[in-house]
């Protein structure tokens, strides 16, 4: 435990001894900034919270326009979110980059506090049904270190914030880049004092660099208030969709370093169409100063299908899920004395199809084992129910929180089409059975009891220390349940837990804003699949890191911001029967160090210039380290220029040094290294008017 420890932090030294002291800035607003409350859950919580928690704020999505969730999130330390094609990607939260059927469960993910894909089905992609690109800011809580999110936040939470218009928003904006990019973006509200309508609102188009590609997404906000002295009611309407051609893998060893290669798509089949749909209402009652509760009932409807172009065969998935939940949440407050109390219930109706149109190509036991026609199709009627508590109390500079949160989940499985590793029509197939199993009718069910416990202290006004311990979990999810291979036929699983340890302290003054944190999570239980790709649970991992995030006005006209991170993600155990040992070796794709800085100059004219550094070093590509990727370091420039007080221009050039890199790389049997490729030097042009 030393040792490791002693490893982790003169390693993350040694990373910033080598690294440019180059990029993030702001001026007035940080683009990364402590917060005090995430979703409107928790309201009066302390600026001195006693975990990891960052925003990138609303005039920083608005200096980004990102183009893609990443662009906003590597700004947050801890995050390593990887491209894929179009808006796809993988999710990396103090963790690995997740891949597999239920891996992306590990980390929560919401807009308005509503989880955008309810407990059990969650896809790796999700982020993309939010509107990212018109948030009024992204927090990020890092750990499961707060008992008001319980199955998916092992990792930790994003939450996407959308903007309140119905205080007379009046907004309207426009992108144009490289590649065909198109984008129009509005916002428009009517404040009527005690009440208020609003809309936000983004169109976009493009093209892509490489060959069949494009992306065709709308995304609409809608919101409406009514306040009273003592009760209101704030209700939103979130709708998505996405009609995505999409870009498949780059194979072959170093391929995402040719010019020629880059622009390749060898699934140009391959596509991705989905919409989603959330509407939630929060009423709150407030009683003097003291107590307030409030209810959030909300619904959800969303459809997705596209090319499982990365399997042989080449199926396709249609999935959907329809079902709604409430949230409950009561605060007291009294010197110092801070009590919340909840329910959450949520109910889904999830569906899967995997269907296959023609015959698989390949060596004679691909085709035998992988028929034409439907592999998978079952239903599932999913119910969770999870009461939760948490007590602190101040004594001069000390704030201690206690906490738990018991969760229950519930899986009502049906197949519709026979069990058994059979063809469509029953029949079976050759070399003692089709590749793909599915389990006979079933209920499952799950609980949890997690506790967490919390301390902060203040040092005068500027310092605070803080210290957590809460045990994680996230529940299985039901493709990792229902999903089958091989001679499988249930799948035993137990929720993924670990017990998380957080330790840290903030800075801040006029000129300088400053976290450092360390953590440890060791899990236990970890959903993979084995080497006679069976879905197990009998892995265990552990995650170490230190976190640095800084905001330094260095100068009137100089600012520095950054956030960096040195992590190592190993495993502390395998699978039995394994020839190979992989304990203590890295997990694949886990670069030890990722770093976003940026230097940002204003001038004494309504002109700010930033120069952003994005470095990820290497990684491996399989969990015995044989192979890896050797990281890259790309710059960025962006400008914007305040034309008048309406208007506003922006400027920004990606891949400055038109460096060759990769976003995501891989390794599979079949194929051997894959990439998805970096995008070469491109621009994006904006302008913005208000009234």
């Amino acid at each position: 435990m030393t040792y490791i420890k002693i490893i982790t932090v003169s390693g993350f030294l040694a990373m910033f001894s080598f690294a440019p002291t180059l990029v993030n800035a702001q001026t007035t607003d940080s683009d990364i900034e402590r917060i005090t409350t995430t979703s409107q859950r928790y309201q009066w919580v302390d600026s001195t919270t006693s975990f990891a928690l960052e925003s990138v704020n609303e005039q920083a999505i608005i200096d980004i326009a990102p183009t893609h969730v990443e662009e906003a999130l590597r700004q947050i330390a801890g995050v390593g979110l990887q491209r894929g094609s179009g808006q796809e990607y993988l999710p990396a939260l103090r963790s690995p980059v997740l891949t597999g059927a239920g891996a992306c469960g590990a980390v929560l993910t919401s807009e308005d506090g509503i989880p955008i894909r309810a407990a059990g089905f969650c896809n790796n992609n999700e982020l993309f049904e939010a509107h990212t690109e018109m948030a009024q800011r992204i927090d990020v809580i890092k750990g499961p270190a707060t008992v008001v999110y319980g199955s998916n936040a092992l990792h930790g939470v994003i939450n996407v914030v959308t903007p309140d218009t119905t205080r007379g928003a009046k907004w309207l904006g426009v992108d144009v880049g490289s590649y065909g990019y198109k984008r129009i973006k509005g916002r428009y509200g009517v404040d009527q004092g005690d009440s208020g309508l609003g809309a936000n609102v983004s169109i976009t188009r493009d093209n892509g660099f490489r060959d069949d590609e494009s992306v065709y997404q709308e995304k609409i906000n809608l919101r409406h208030r009514y306040d009273l002295a003592s009760f209101s009611v704030n209700s939103g309407i979130t709708y998505t969709h996405l009609d995505q051609q999409t870009a498949g893998y780059l194979t072959g060893e170093d391929s995402y370093k040719s010019d020629e290669l880059i622009n390749l798509n060898e699934n140009p089949e391959a596509y991705r169409w989905a919409r989603a749909l959330r509407v939630w209402s929060q009423l709150e009652w407030r009683h003097s100063n003291n107590q307030r509760f409030t209810i959030t009932p909300y619904y959800r409807d969303q459809d997705m299908q596209f090319i499982m172009h990365f399997l042989p065969g080449k199926p396709l998935e249609l999935n959907s899920q329809q079902g709604g939940g409430l949230q409950s949440l009561w605060q007291y407050r009294s010197d110092g004395l801070k009590v919340v109390a909840g329910l959450d219930a949520e109910y889904t109706q999830g569906t899967l199809k995997q269907f296959q149109d023609g015959p698989t190509l390949g060596s004679d036991f691909l085709m035998a084992t992988i028929p034409q026609g439907t592999h998978y199709d079952y239903e599932v009627d999913a119910r969770m129910l999870a009461p939760l508590f948490q007590v602190s109390q101040r004594w001069d500079n000390w704030t201690i929180a206690v906490g738990a949160r018991y969760e229950t989940m519930t899986y009502d499985y049906n197949t519709l089409i026979a069990p058994g590793r059979l063809k469509e029509n029953g029949e079976a197939c050759g070399f003692g059975g089709c590749r793909y199993s599915r389990p006979a009718d079933t209920n499952v069910d799950f609980n949890r009891f997690s506790p967490k416990l919390s301390v902060n202290y203040t040092l005068g006004d500027n310092v605070n220390f803080f210290a957590s311990v809460a045990d994680g979990y996230r529940m299985p999810q039901a493709t990792e349940l229902f999903r089958l291979q091989r001679e499988q036929t249930v799948a035993d699983l137990s929720p993924e837990s670990g017990v998380f340890r957080e330790v840290g302290a903030h800075y801040s003054d006029t000129n300088l804003s400053l976290e450092l944190a360390y953590y440890l999570l060791d899990k236990e239980n970890v959903i993979y699949r084995d080497d006679d790709f069976f879905n197990v649970s009998d892995g265990e991992t552990r995650h170490e890191g230190v976190e640095l995030s800084l905001r330094w006005q260095l100068h009137p006209q100089w600012a520095v911001s950054s956030a960096m991170t040195y992590a190592e993600h190993t495993y502390t155990s395998q699978a039995e029967g394994t020839q190979t040992s992989i304990v203590g070796n890295e997990m694949d794709t886990a670069p030890r160090q990722m770093a976003n800085t940026q230097l940002t100059w204003a001038s004494t004219l309504p002109l700010e210039i930033t120069l952003e550094w994005q470095h990820i070093n290497k990684y491996f590509l399989d969990a015995e380290n044989t192979q890896s990727y050797p990281g890259h370091d790309i710059l960025h420039v962006r400008s914007h220029y305040q034309l008048n007080p309406q208007t506003t221009l922006h400027f920004r050039i990606y891949n400055l040094l038109d460096t060759r890199y990769a976003e995501r790389a891989d390794l599979t049997t079949f194929t051997g290294p894959r990439y998805f490729p970096g995008q070469p030097r491109h621009f994006l042009l904006s302008a913005e008017y208000s009234w």
